[in-house]
Order: C-alpha cells, then sequence, then structure tokens
C-alpha cells in the first residue's frame, strides 16, 4: 500500500516543502523486513531507519512487515538532518493502515524521534510554517510541541498547527482529524520593549560617544569608537540595542527566522523580543563572521540582522575577517558561494566597532604611552581605507577626569534618547513613503541627491572638507546622510551649517 505526506527542509534560511512517500510490499512469513530510504539522504536520514524502528516498537505497535520504500521527493535536493523521523514513520503506518492515508496526506509533519518514541524539537519550524502557509496546500503542521508556539506565530490563521509530544501523540492527532490546533497571539511579542536592556543613565561623562550613538541609531549610521582601556568603548556599544526602536512585525519574523534555522529559538522564547547584539571574539573566522560551511549557514552578521554587530578590538581581528563585511555594508545581505550552489543571508545591521588608539592602549605620552610613531602607524594601517570608509561615525572617547568619575551618572535615559530616535525614523519614513524599516543610511544615490540639498554656504564648507581630509566620493555621501540625520534629530526641514560642521567632525582624524 501506498501512503504519502509531506515535510520540510531548510537550505540558507528557507524552507522547502518535500513529499515523503511509503510503499510497504508484504512477504512471505519469515522473510527479511528491509526499508530504504531514497531521495538523496544524508547519514542522519539513513539512521532514521534504526530509530523509526524502535520509536514504532516502544509505542506499542508493529513495525511494517515486508519491504518498504520510503522516497522524499524532489529527488535531486539533498536531505538532511533528523526532523523526517516522525513523517517517515507516520507514512509507513498509514501504508499499513494504522495510520488514516487521506488525512495524513493533508498534512506536513516534523519531529525527530527518540527510541522510546517521544519527539525531540528541530531548527527551522518557523521557516517552514510561512513556507507551508505561503503555499497553501496543506491543512496542517504536526510539530513538537517545543516548536509550537514559532510554527503558529508564522503559521497564521490558514494553516492549523498541531503540537505532539510522541509518536502515538501523532497517530491519534492524524486519526482524529478535528483537533484543537495550537493558537499564538503574536501581539505578545512584537511592540514592547524590554525592561531590563542596559541604560544609558549609567555612563560618565563621554557626552560626544553618546551624541554620536544617538545618530547612529536614528540613522543606522556605523560607528567607531577610538579610546584607551576603561573609557566605557563596550559599555557604550552594549546600550546601543536599547535607544533603537522596538522591532516592527516583520523585523521580528525575519530575524527570528534566521534563529530558528540555527535552532536558537526556545519553547519559551519563540520569536526574538529585542533587537540582537551581537559580539564575536576577534579569533572568529571569516566563515563563522559572515556564515558559510559545507552546506551554509548564517554567520554572526546575519544573527545581527535589524541590530547591532559589536567588533571590539577592531585590528586584532583578522584583516580577511573584517574585509569580508564591505558587501554586507553596502548592500545589507551577503552572498555565501559553494560548490553545491549558493545561499544569500540577511544582514543589515549596525556595526558598532572600538578600539585602541595605539598597541599600547594609552595613546597618550601624558598617560605612560611608550608607542614609537612608526608602531602606532603600523596598527592603525591594520584597518584598510576602504573599511573606514564605510563608518559614518568615528569618535575618540577619552579618559574620564577625577571629578567625572567620583561624580554619580547624571546623563539623559536610553528612554529618553529614544524617543528622539524614534522621532527622526518616523520623518525619514515619511520623507520616502517606504512601509518597511528604513533609515537615512540606506539612501540611493538618487535619494541622496534628492534629499540632501545643501546651501551654497554649505558647498563651500563641504569642499573645503573634501580639500583638507581627502575625502573620497563614499566619504563625501555618508557626510550627507549623517547631517541629514542630525537635522532630522533636530526637526529640521533642511540640511543647515551647523548641521554640516557636525557630521565633518566625526570623519576619520589622527589618533
Amino acid at each position: 500500500m501506498l501512503a504519502k505526506t509531506y515535510s520540510s527542509i531548510v537550505i540558507g534560511i528557507d524552507a522547502y516543502t518535500i513529499e515523503i512517500e511509503a510503499n510497504v510490499s508484504t512477504t512471505q512469513r519469515g522473510a527479511e523486513n528491509i526499508l530504504s530510504i531514497v531521495g538523496l539522504p544524508d547519514l542522519a536520514v539513513k539512521e532514521s531507519r534504526d530509530r523509526v524502528k524502535s520509536a514504532i516498537i516502544s509505542s506499542g505497535l508493529i513495525p511494517p512487515r515486508g519491504n518498504a520504500v520510503v522516497n522524499l521527493a524532489p529527488a535531486d535536493l539533498k536531505k538532511e538532518g533528523a526532523g523526517f523521523d516522525l513523517g517517515i514513520a507516520l507514512a509507513l503506518l498509514a501504508a499499513t493502515g494504522v495510520v488514516n492515508a487521506e488525512q495524513l496526506a493533508r498534512c506536513a509533519v516534523l519531529g525527530e524521534l527518540a527510541l522510546d518514541g517521544t519527539l525531540r524539537p528541530v531548527r527551522g519550524a518557523l521557516p517552514a510554517a510561512a513556507q507551508l502557509r505561503k503555499e497553501g496546500k496543506l491543512e496542517a503542521l504536526l510539530v513538537p510541541e517545543a516548536n509550537a508556539e514559532e510554527a503558529a506565530l508564522a503559521a497564521g490563521n490558514t494553516l492549523g498547527i498541531l503540537p505532539v509530544s510522541s509518536l502515538r501523540d501523532a497517530i491519534d492527532a492524524v486519526n482524529e482529524g478535528g483537533r484543537l490546533a495550537h493558537k499564538a497571539h503574536i501581539e505578545d511579542y512584537t511592540g514592547k520593549f524590554p525592561a531590563d536592556m542596559p541604560d544609558f543613565a549609567e555612563i560618565k561623562g563621554q557626552i560626544m560617544a553618546k551624541r554620536a550613538l544617538e545618530i547612529a541609531a536614528a540613522g543606522g549610521h556605523n560607528i567607531l569608537m577610538v579610546g584607551p582601556p576603561g573609557t566605557g568603548k563596550s559599555m557604550a556599544a552594549m546600550r546601543l540595542p536599547g535607544i533603537l526602536p522596538p522591532m516592527t512585525l516583520e523585523e521580528t519574523l525575519e530575524t527570528s527566522r534566521i534563529y530558528s534555522v540555527l535552532g536558537m529559538l526556545s519553547s519559551g522564547q519563540p520569536l526574538l523580543n529585542r533587537r540582537p547584539f551581537r559580539a564575536p571574539h576577534h579569533t572568529i573566522s571569516d566563515a563563522g563572521l559572515i556564515g558559510g560551511g559545507k552546506t551554509p549557514r548564517p554567520g554572526e552578521i546575519s544573527l545581527a540582522h535589524n541590530g547591532v554587530l559589536f567588533l571590539d578590538e577592531l585590528p586584532e581581528f583578522k584583516r580577511n575577517v573584517f574585509e569580508v563585511l564591505r558587501q554586507p555594508l553596502e548592500n545589507g545581505e551577503i552572498t555565501v558561494s559553494r560548490a553545491a550552489g549558493n545561499c544569500s543571508f540577511p544582514a543589515d545591521f549596525i556595526l558598532c566597532a572600538a578600539m585602541n588608539p595605539c598597541p599600547c592602549g594609552r595613546g597618550e605620552y601624558d598617560l605612560g604611552c611608550t608607542c614609537k610613531p612608526e608602531e602606532k602607524r603600523r596598527y592603525l594601517k591594520k584597518i584598510s581605507g576602504p573599511l573606514l570608509d564605510r563608518i559614518d561615525l568615528q569618535i575618540q572617547l577619552r579618559q574620564l577626569s577625577q571629578q567625572e568619575l567620583l561624580a554619580a551618572p547624571n546623563g539623559e535615559t536610553s528612554a529618553q534618547i529614544r524617543q528622539r530616535v524614534i522621532r527622526a525614523r518616523e520623518i525619514q519614513k515619511e520623507r520616502t513613503k517606504k512601509t518597511l524599516h528604513y533609515c537615512n543610511a540606506q539612501f540611493t544615490p538618487r535619494e541622496l541627491q534628492k534629499f540632501c540639498v545643501v546651501a551654497p554656504s554649505g558647498q563651500q564648507i563641504l569642499r573645503q572638507a573634501i580639500s583638507h581630509y581627502k575625502l573620497s566620493p563614499r566619504a563625501y555621501d555618508r557626510i550627507l546622510k549623517v547631517a541629514r540625520t542630525i537635522a532630522d534629530l533636530a526637526e529640521s526641514e533642511y540640511i543647515r551649517d551647523e548641521h554640516l560642521f557636525e557630521a565633518i567632525n566625526y570623519r576619520k582624524k589622527e589618533w
């Protein structure tokens, strides 16, 4: 007898629907029982034969007798992982009449089986549910209970989510047919701001750094902080996500899909409710940063999508590692090419980098710096000009005075700064008439020419800046974008001279 159901596989961060066909032909009593899995399965899929057999026996059922063939279609797409276990088991049982084959053909199934018949969670339930809902051909998706919430959030109202805890539970869910599907309330996870975020009010001094981080948040600009150890670079960077606007529904689902593919969502956290903050160590490889592997998986820059990527001690990263940031900093995505094919991952993040001014870290003779001028130059040349060109705000943090150290912090709170950032973002959306997340750092050349017009006095300021700093065309464009953001924070319709002066002041200097 022939039976079928459906499952899903994730390649990159995109889900593809897989058809599971099972055909069981009975043999004479005492003949050997053989189960074959075809359709380009990897080792983990092939090993499902033993997991499925043990789970069926542990559930008090009799494994199919005779020759059984399970086909995973399309046959030219490589199948990986243990997420097909439950679908294979149900299809085999449907082929022997234990499971209602007609009902099963209207369902998709995800789940890894333990030997005792219980289910373990799988990766990629969120993109799988989203793809099945988009196709609109099936009625329900069976998933382990730990994956039910994230799947339900992506399934909407058109695809029923059936949470199951074991093979026996899954059999009952399919045979009963009308079982109540799991419902999720997406409003519980969006539009709210976590209360436990680090606060800007805890930072002493560093007024210029706070101002630069506010501009970075308002316009989506990249920022580099240079200063001696202990001046608060890392502390300030950790507070940058707290002044960004709350994540929209689109941003939440988009970012959560990446974390779901990597198995980084739990049943208690089916969606991200805060903007990501990723701070990889400087020993990370280029594949770890941008993504890769035999079957490409997202890297740190994709985990920072819609959030902040913090690179501390920037010169200590291998040159080839931070040079691969050029494409995502320009395009908001990264394409990883392998022999098996190409995968594109979203990577629209704010780059926040920090570094010491010299190898010893002190930076100034008065602070005890012993570095020779040539040593400083070699240290700073570890960061290439093209990468620095893509960092809009470059600021220097100074050592706090004794009075600032002893005094209590008295700056603005993150909530106060965040309100100005949200207002600036609203102005940017109104200006460009774009409904999705959008900010000045994403201006196209045409939008830059349209929205960043300066007065004749401002043009003279820019000419002097180009001559003095030897600005590249990219650096010139980025000064205009930063000036536009500063004007938006001031709720000014036009870019004024003071906005240009402040934007130019954030360009590279001799540290």
